[in-house]
């Protein structure tokens, strides 16, 4: 992996760490022991909001597991109040991590923009100038990215159910949802007769 150029901030002088302390002005809308949400200064819409840590990290490579599934839970939390509060139809969750990716306060934070048909704010995906690959060289990305994860001492162990599949193999399920467990002393439900 190619380093990554170095951030232009630290948390020394990280605007984001100065309204986790009190020390700049914010607009907050949520808050608990790890997470901080509040008005963007610069929104693209009327209730634009960001979502950040209270502690340091800079990118979301950095953000600890269970602190990155906190913050996703404040902004699932955060959607539908934000949506109902600014009339929105749809939203956009956006993480610029790093330069190369526009993030400009290396800070991690998520924004969620609300979103109205007509706006005017665009995230054109699929990418205008991008041309759809050959299945081969997708597979083959696939491929790649499935054997690192089974290859990286350092990742942590998936989560039950959860496991990594070869694309080649189109029959495979992504997920395996385990069955429900029955209760204490009842019968097993005997499976649904095929017609």
């Amino acid at each position: 992996m190619p380093a990554r150029k170095p951030p232009s901030q630290s948390k020394s002088n990280c605007i984001f760490c100065d309204l986790v302390q009190g020390s700049a002005e914010v607009s907050m809308c949520y808050e608990d022991d790890v997470a901080l949400a509040f008005m963007d200064i610069q929104p693209v819409n009327p209730g634009h909001v960001l979502v950040i840590p209270r502690d340091h990290y800079e990118t979301l490579q950095d953000i600890p597991r269970a602190v990155g599934w906190h913050l996703f839970q404040v902004t699932t939390r955060l959607i539908p109040v934000i949506q109902k509060i600014a009339g929105a139809e749809d939203m956009n969750l956006i993480v610029n991590s790093g330069p190369a990716a526009g993030q400009n306060v290396f800070h991690y934070h998520i924004h969620l923009i609300p979103r109205t048909k007509g706006d005017g704010f665009d995230v054109p995906l699929p990418f205008p100038g991008s041309e759809m690959p050959n299945r081969h060289l997708l597979d083959a990305m696939a491929v790649r990215i499935g054997s690192a994860l089974r290859m990286d001492p350092t990742r942590e162990t998936p989560a039950s159910g959860v496991r990594v599949v070869n694309p080649a193999d189109r029959m495979a399920a992504t997920v395996t949802v385990a069955a429900p467990k029955a209760k204490a002393g009842a019968k097993p439900k005997a499976p649904p007769k095929k017609r």
